[in-house]
């Protein structure tokens, strides 16, 4: 009893933290002519507010912008044009107001010469400096596919819900874990190479049913059931589903074209090490608790699973709605 207790705890905490995954900002520059650039600025809307955000270049730069704003459901897109005399190596491409948000910005930059850079600016490094040093596209795409997946609360609560199912048996969790890493690396792929395209909405309305799915299939703990005789194949079923999720994530942030494969790759790995850290302690805190052998009821036990089907409830219905207003 205590094992589940602790599942549904550690499910309620990040339930608790945010009811949407935290997306990076993208800003890309890219060289036309010696001294000139052409800037797209992406930053996302969060609840309906724009974070107060805005790209900071070289003081000796100007900008002129070249369309007209664009502001979706989740992102202002804005295109820009910039004119630096002496092109912009050595200089210091910074974003205003980063410090005092928890998101983190994927920055592209391709100079005159062809070279192209890649780097994450974060709250605690909001700057980067423009030099062949500054940190390169394989390590960025690596660790904001491990952030994507930590800050994806949504898919958290789907991996955890698959635990109450199989914590006493770990060659059937590794199986399950398995064919969820399968299912999401052929959607997110096909996806990404633009081979096979869902209309994010919808799709993030289905991952909330999803959670909401194994939640009550775990509280009427039916002594039979597809789900808990062949959780593996529940879980392939809706990693394809989840896969089209983190596509739209990578989609905001943007692929570099030269090394598309390499960075949707890091992506992939990066969302499977977030994936097995938040396994890894789950289970060691499930064990830890279960040592102490305390007796709970199943109403106690089963209480925080209902919040966490609640919780997907409300997601499914919000996004819904998002859909037809």
């Amino acid at each position: 009893m205590i094992v589940r207790a602790a599942c549904c705890a550690i499910a309620l905490l990040c339930a608790s933290a945010a009811a949407h995954e935290v997306r990076p900002a993208y800003l890309r520059i890219v060289a036309t002519a010696e001294g000139q650039y052409d800037v797209l600025w992406k930053q996302p809307v969060t609840g309906g507010r724009l974070l107060p955000l805005a790209p900071a270049f070289p003081d000796r730069c100007t900008t002129t912008a070249t369309h007209v704003d664009t502001v979706t459901a989740d992102a202002l897109i804005r295109r820009l044009r910039l004119d630096c005399a002496g092109g912009l190596r050595g200089e210091t491409i910074a974003v205003d107001g980063l410090a005092r948000t928890i998101t983190d910005v994927m920055l592209h930059v391709q100079l005159a010469d062809g070279t192209s850079l890649a780097g994450v600016l974060r709250p605690a490094k909001a700057a980067m400096v423009i030099e062949s040093s500054a940190t390169t596209e394989t390590f960025a795409y690596l660790a904001l596919g491990v952030e994507h997946l930590l800050f994806g609360f949504d898919h958290i609560l789907f991996v955890l819900c698959l635990l109450f199912f199989l914590y006493r048996r770990v060659a059937a969790l590794i199986k399950a874990v398995t064919a969820f890493t399968a299912a999401h690396s052929v959607t997110l792929g096909l996806s990404a190479l633009e081979l096979v395209k869902l209309p994010q909405a919808p799709v993030e309305a289905v991952i909330a049913l999803s959670i909401l799915f194994l939640a009550v299939e775990r509280v009427r703990s039916p002594k039979r059931s597809i789900t808990t005789d062949h959780t593996w194949l529940v879980a392939f079923a809706f990693g394809l589903l989840h896969g089209f999720g983190f596509a739209g994530a990578l989609a905001d942030i943007g692929l570099p074209q030269q090394n598309l494969l390499l960075a949707l790759l890091l992506f992939n790995v990066g969302v499977e090490m977030g994936q097995l850290a938040v396994i890894a302690v789950a289970l060691a805190v499930v064990w830890a608790i279960g040592r102490l052998r305390i007796d709970v009821p199943r109403k106690v036990v089963l209480a925080p699973l209902c919040g966490v089907g609640c919780l997907a409830a409300y997601w499914f219905v919000e996004r819904t709605a998002a859909i037809v207003s």
